[in-house]
């Protein structure tokens, strides 16, 4: 019931974008307009006021980082094996293959939180603020291989990018936001994760997913089961344990992130595919992510 609760408010803020889309008289101006706000703006003052002033230990994190990184190559990998039978257009598919490795980074600060408490927030804070650049790398890289730019002018413009690595810089280099800066950045933040849900649910369109069904199951098989089990085992082997292996492995159960919809709308893939297969991750999730949490806790 607590991993329900904790879900129930980010898919309400998505159904609530697919009803004012529909009955709210928005006309379909406003939502690219929203989208180019949370996309250029709004996440990535999120991205950089996080990883300006996450406590970042190399030497205790380094089997946190390569934990993470199997989790995000080995999503790629399996994602990409469902190309044969997608049924899908190039761009179409390399759309999706992101919500294979996504991930939710608020869900995912809240499910931690309610397992470890400020431990395990900080330690999935570190998780994700490093597994960012790899997530955007990747996903920028396959569209822009379909798309119409090169891939290294796709990600030199990057605005998901360019934000990670400059919180991580200003973090190196033992910079300190001032009040007012950190609330502004804050108050961005917060924005940010509303209206990035709200124009997820503005895209969603059920029962048009598009492709063959056995792609889009593959993918959310991949994201929501194989790569927890993968991690699971995993884990151990590379030295982690105690609140370490667990939020590993909440991160890799964690449903698709929405960024990946509104990366698809900039970059021309198929977003209402992708919102698609966010929607079903994030809702999926809740028996999954119930399931991972109660084997943990055994």
């Amino acid at each position: 019931m607590d991993t329900f609760l904790l879900l129930l408010p980010d898919f309400s803020l998505i159904l609530l974008g697919a009803a004012l889309r529909r009955y709210g008289g928005f006309g379909d101006g406003f939502w690219p307009g929203l989208e180019r706000l949370v996309y250029f703006v709004l996440f990535p003052a999120l991205l950089f006021s996080a990883l300006a002033r996450a406590r970042i230990d190399f030497d205790t994190t380094l089997p946190l980082f390569l934990a993470g990184l199997v989790v995000m190559v080995a999503g790629f990998v399996l994602g990409l094996a469902a190309r044969p039978f997608a049924g899908l257009s190039s761009m179409a598919f390399a759309s999706r293959v992101q919500c294979a490795f996504r991930f939710n980074t608020y869900i995912g600060m809240a499910v931690a939180g309610k397992v470890h408490g400020a431990e395990g927030i900080a330690t999935m804070g570190v998780l994700c603020g490093t597994m960012v650049p790899f997530a955007n790398v990747m996903a920028v890289s396959l569209m822009a291989r379909h798309g119409q730019g090169g891939v290294l002018r796709e990600l030199a413009k990057n605005p998901l990018i360019l934000a990670t690595l400059a919180g991580l810089a200003f973090n190196m280099a033992g910079g300190s936001l001032a009040a007012p800066a950190q609330f502004f950045l804050t108050r961005l933040a917060d924005a940010s994760i509303a209206l990035g849900l709200l124009a997820v649910g503005a895209a969603l369109r059920w029962g048009q997913a598009g492709g063959r069904w056995v792609g889009s199951a593959w993918i959310m098989t991949v994201k929501l089961l194989c790569l927890p089990a993968l991690v699971w085992f995993v884990g151990p082997w590379l030295g982690l344990s105690g609140v370490a292996r667990d939020v590993v492995v909440i991160f890799a159960a964690l449903p698709s992130a929405s960024s990946a919809y509104i990366l698809a709308m900039r970059m021309g893939g198929d977003g209402p595919g992708v919102a698609w297969l966010i929607s079903a991750t994030t809702v999926l999730a809740v028996p999954t992510l119930t399931l991972w949490l109660g084997w943990l806790r055994g």
